[in-house]
């Protein structure tokens, strides 16, 4: 057990007779992990950008909500009659007629 523990801290599975297949494994499993903290970051980028997109999404709604609820004052009659007042109109003194048509035979 020591003298495997010593000539692991020594390094000599990396020169020894069958050093070039230690070697193979080390550069793959150095690859496998570049890949994995890519991953990781590329997974991290797209949930910083999710809730960068929910946080827009919310302002957006917000400001929709807004603008409805004032469009919708200003369809209120009160609201139209106080307008059309400041343009020099009215509701009229009399009533309107009703006309008729009568069919040309």
């Amino acid at each position: 057990m020591k003298t495997g523990l010593v000539s692991i801290l020594k390094g000599k599975f990396l020169v020894s007779g069958d050093a070039p297949k230690n070697w193979l494994f080390i550069v793959f499993a150095s690859g496998l992990a570049t890949i994995m903290i890519a991953s990781s970051h590329a997974a991290d980028r797209k949930v910083h950008q999710i809730a960068a997109l929910n946080e827009e999404v919310q302002e957006l709604r917000s400001e929709f909500v807004e603008i409805r609820s004032r469009a919708q004052r200003l369809k209120l009659e009160s609201t139209i009659r106080a307008s059309v007042l400041q343009a020099g109109l009215g509701p009229a003194d009399t009533p309107p007629h009703k006309i008729i048509v009568s069919p040309t035979e």
